[in-house]
């Protein structure tokens, strides 16, 4: 697959991963499943999956099968995770406070010494583009951190704390991946809200609206299958990985996608002008799907899940850092 960037061509190795019939000790167990990210994937999850998935919530809801606090019912955390080869860990607030945002580190670390006590023998982490800041160009892993959010900062403190567990939890414990995730159509506060048909979006100096790496939940689900099954056959995956279809959107075109109308406003400064994630490490181990910079199929993608928008109220976006 060769792929055109910056005027030049490289030639990309991207393999078929043939998935196999789990055993027991190769189900996932999901942490997160109540969230707005984890009912989207609970919806995408590829009906002609081998992998058996186990959802955790925090209360009753959907397909969820355990229901616990992870930080505070441990003993149902170890007995779910005592059923699984892999978990993954998603939970974790999208806002407020710092103390709040606090807990994607407490998180992380819980699912890591719960998983290292189960046997468990791979662990994913979720975490954002957001740990980047500003970026030029597409952003490998190994380019420097720079958060400017408070999210950002907090899960580049939970990347952090989870590689300085594994530096020193022995060999007997799981490897430990952390998805630095783009944003997810749907899930985000660009398109999360289906309720309403206009708002005001925030635009740069020169008039153009921001631009992010994107995944549809559907192309994310099939992503999370394939690494899950690279897990399961025993590979060992890198540390860090960004997870995002390859090249970046602009905010407007995927509102105009979505048939929402909208309205410039100047925005604040600091608003980071763009966040592409280079995502080749990614294609070199799965099947990527194509589109990411075609702004109609991550919003069909969307749409085949959650539907069109379906109201007619206003609403004022604020541009995700």
């Amino acid at each position: 697959m060769s792929i055109v960037r910056n005027g030049q061509s490289t030639n990309r190795a991207v393999r078929s991963i043939t998935q196999k019939k789990f055993s027991v000790s190769d189900h996932v167990l999901i942490v997160g499943g109540s969230g707005r990210l984890g009912g989207l994937l609970q919806s995408a999850w590829p009906e002609q999956s081998d992998i058996r998935v186990i959802w955790q919530t925090r209360w009753r809801a959907g397909g969820a099968e355990c229901v616990f606090d992870p930080l505070i019912q441990t003993d149902l955390y170890h007995r779910a995770a005592r059923q699984v080869g892999i978990l993954f860990n998603m939970a974790g607030p999208v806002g407020g406070t710092e103390v709040n945002l606090s807990q994607h580190r407490e998180l992380a670390l819980a699912a890591l010494n719960v998983a290292k006590n189960a046997g468990v023998r791979q662990v994913f982490l979720a975490s954002s583009a957001a740990v980047y800041g500003a970026t030029k160009g597409a952003t490998c892993e190994n380019a420097p951190a720079r958060p400017v959010s408070p999210y950002g900062r907090a899960k580049l403190e939970m990347e952090n704390a989870a590689r300085k567990w594994a530096d020193s939890a022995g060999t007997d414990a799981p490897n430990v991946t952390c998805l630095r995730i783009g944003n997810v159509a749907g899930a985000d506060q660009l398109l999360g809200d289906r309720s309403k048909s206009i708002c005001d979006l925030d635009v740069l100096d020169d008039g153009c609206a921001p631009r992010r790496s994107y995944i549809g939940p559907k192309a994310l689900a099939s992503v999370l299958s394939q690494l899950f099954g690279l897990a399961s056959s025993g590979t060992m995956l890198p540390f860090i990985l960004n997870v995002a279809l390859d090249g970046c959107v602009s905010m407007d075109a995927l509102l105009t996608a979505d048939r929402c109308d909208w309205r410039p406003r100047p925005a604040d400064t600091g608003l980071v002008a763009e966040v592409c994630l280079d995502v080749s490490r990614l294609a070199s181990l799965i099947d990527l799907p194509g589109g990411g910079d075609d702004a109609r199929a991550i919003v069909a993608d969307m749409q085949a899940i959650v539907g069109q928008r379906t109201g007619d109220t206003h609403d004022t976006v604020e541009t995700p850092i």
